[in-house]
């Protein structure tokens, strides 16, 4: 199954967050769950990151859960509010 984990970090949490970057990266780098896009959010600026973004693959959304519980950033305190959903791909025009 797919699910969407969007994440907005707590306003003013840049520096914040650039100072746990190196370990949410090597985080993820472990795959504890199939990631198929992940990325950060993007303030109106397009520069300013303000969240975060995944569409991962896992077998049940305790699993999603585990691996978002797990992330530095969250062990941190960078985001406010999280949305962990089910998503169901319709179109897919990634090559």
């Amino acid at each position: 199954m797919h699910y969407i984990v969007h994440c907005l970090d707590y306003e003013g949490n840049v520096q914040k967050r650039l100072d746990h970057y190196e370990d949410h990266k090597a985080y993820l780098a472990t795959n504890p769950i199939k990631t198929l896009i992940s990325g950060p959010l993007l303030a109106d600026d397009e520069e300013t990151m303000i969240g975060s973004c995944f569409l991962v693959e896992a077998d049940s959304i305790d699993a999603v859960m585990k691996f978002h519980e797990n992330d530095p950033f969250y062990a941190a305190g960078i985001w406010e509010k999280v949305s962990i959903r089910p998503f169901s791909k319709r179109v897919d025009n990634r090559s």
